[in-house]
């Protein structure tokens, strides 16, 4: 029987985690090793699990982020090779043709463009990108990165094609599969079921951030404090926002969990540029910011405001690049992902079509297209595996190499995108390894046959908080998401830690489980707004670290409308809409 000490056990590494990156603002590859230690002791102190099966857990935990590493990093080195080519900057020139007013450039680049990167690349990339983007085309340093931070949330819960659902739900659920098993739907299911009720929550709240991102900008950086020159465009706002949101929920629903932000960004921007360029939502005259010389400092770091990218990139660049040569490589990229999840046959052969097992006394490892590592350490329960080939992470890199042609790149350009991409993944490396690793040590403590405890600290602690909160649970779920991602700077990482938490939760209180999960995995997105790593990289981006507060203080704002809307939203479909779904 759990008393209040396993209780609190089974939270101190949780609670460190937040003490050590949100109290002390440690970075998390100092933070998460610390945060792992602690689950270790606790699951050998508490739950008298043996060392050598609190190991093999860390072990499912390490694969698992390496899985997740393997996709950022074909993200990047998919964005970084563009960006060499100059097909990036010819992109960027597209949206920011289209019109000189600072309203219209915060909906194409700060929401659409935005959008897509999170979509294409994830991991605090969209912001780190955008943001300097907007700095080049004159937007003071700080405006730029809070219309960047609020005009990508809406997209993060399909951040790096899927990750965050592909990932970040699927593998903390394989944990439940016989409970989920009894609802008639594989793991694999379940998790695209909770992607399409997550887009649900985004499509009736998310609708309004490009509406959100305009309205911060014109009232914090205008010359008076009104919101006159947002509600100016609010047509053109609300017009991007269901642009968006309508193929991006139809992507949830009918698709894969890989596309919604991706064609909602590409469909969305289509059809917003080309009203634009019709005459439509066009604002009768241009908005700009004060003069430069009456910005507070604070506003403007180290780089100057109008300062170009320092990229380089060939001859045969932007000034002569067609739009579609530079969108062709995501495309592709988007055409190989539905080939591939489409044909039941083409998905099966990348999983199955080669297969080799070794055994060993440390378990059976298979080779191929999946490597596996099974009955890990001689723990029955302990399994973990690598879909190297059918993960996106492959066909990002595949598309990578497609792009070389295409853009006669030269030897230097190749090296330095994938030197890049390669420096860009060392810090996620150290943290998301340690950071799955606890949650996997936190998810398998009570599955040891010898354990004190039946209940994993997970459970336990859902189950704690369900009884505590009783009937206003709902409302409170994607607030749970939010303080994952706050902390630890992911959606994914979120999602990991929470969804087997939220799912205990609502079999507790009697509820959809599907509801309940896409609420977490809304909030890992929301809470993105203020994930310090999130905000550092962007500010670093456009010289101004240090106003991290101020970026962090403005954003609550915007987290306020999601948290709130989102938390009525999950109550009414728990308790009146969709009373009976699993």
């Amino acid at each position: 029987m759990a008393g209040a000490v396993e209780i609190l056990g089974a939270a101190v590494p949780l609670i460190l985690t937040a003490v050590l990156l949100i109290g002390l603002l440690w970075p998390a590859t100092r933070a998460m090793p610390i945060a792992w230690i602690a689950a270790v002791l606790v699951g050998y102190l508490l739950w008298a699990n043996p060392l050598d099966y609190l190991v093999g857990a860390s072990i499912v935990g390490a694969m698992t982020a390496l899985e997740i590493l393997w996709i950022v990093f074909g993200a990047l080195v998919l964005l970084y090779t563009l960006m060499q080519a100059g097909a990036f900057d010819r992109i960027n020139e597209g949206f920011a043709a289209v019109s000189d007013d600072r309203r219209v450039q915060i909906v194409l680049l700060a929401f659409f463009l935005a959008t897509f990167i999170e979509g294409a690349a994830g991991f605090g990339t969209p912001a780190a990108v955008v943001a300097p983007l907007l700095l080049a085309l004159g937007f003071p340093a700080l405006a730029a990165v809070i219309a960047a931070l609020i005009g990508h949330i809406v997209a993060v819960t399909y951040g790096a094609v899927g990750t965050p659902i592909i990932v970040g739900i699927e593998t903390p659920l394989q944990g439940y599969e016989s409970e989920i098993a009894e609802s008639g739907m594989t793991v694999s299911e379940y998790s695209m079921e909770v992607a399409a009720w997550a887009a649900t929550y985004h499509a009736l709240v998310g609708f309004l951030m490009p509406l959100f991102a305009v309205g911060m900008v014109v009232y914090f950086f205008g010359e008076e404090r009104t919101i006159k020159p947002a509600l100016e465009v609010a047509p053109l706002c609300l017009f991007a926002g269901i642009a968006f949101v309508v193929p991006y929920w139809a992507s949830a629903w009918f698709l894969t969990a890989e596309f919604p932000s991706l064609i909602g960004s590409m469909v969305g921007g289509a059809i917003t540029v080309a009203a634009l360029r019709a005459g439509y939502f066009v604002p009768e005259s241009d908005w700009e910011f004060p003069p430069r010389e009456e910005w507070p400092s604070y506003w403007v770091g180290t780089i100057e405001p109008g300062a170009k990218n320092e990229v380089d990139v060939s001859v045969d660049s932007q000034s002569s690049m067609s739009l579609a040569r530079a969108w062709s490589p995501y495309v592709f990229l988007v055409a190989l992902l539905v080939v591939t999840r489409v044909s039941d046959t083409i998905s099966t052969f990348l999983v199955e079509g080669v297969a080799v097992p070794i055994q060993t006394g440390a378990g059976e490892f298979t080779v191929g297209f999946v490597l596996a590592w099974n009955e890990i350490l001689g723990y029955e329960a302990l399994a973990a595996d690598i879909a190297w080939v059918n993960v996106p992470g492959f066909w990002l890199l595949v598309s990578a190499l497609v792009a070389i042609p295409i853009f006669g790149m030269n030897g230097q350009q190749v090296r330095d995108a994938w030197y890049e991409a390669g420096e860009k993944i060392v810090s996620p490396f150290i943290a998301l390894v340690f950071v799955i690793a606890m949650v996997q040590v936190m998810i398998n403590a009570g599955g040891y046959p010898g354990a004190a405890l039946e209940e994993s600290m997970i459970e336990l602690l859902a189950i704690a908080t369900a009884n505590a909160t009783g009937v206003i649970y709902p409302g409170i779920a994607a607030l749970i998401g939010g303080l994952g991602a706050a902390m630890t700077g992911s959606n994914t990482v979120s999602n990991i830690t929470f969804s087997g938490f939220q799912f205990t939760a609502a079999q507790e209180l009697g509820i959809s489980t599907q509801i309940i999960v896409g609420a977490q995995a809304v909030g890992g997105a929301m809470g993105n707004l203020v994930a310090i790593h999130n905000v550092v990289a962007a500010l670093a981006t456009v010289g101004l670290v240090g106003q991290e507060g101020r970026v962090i203080r403005l954003n609550l704002i915007p987290l306020a409308y999601y948290a709130i809307m989102v938390g009525v939203i999950a109550t009414i479909f728990s308790y009146i809409a969709f009373v009976g779904l699993f």
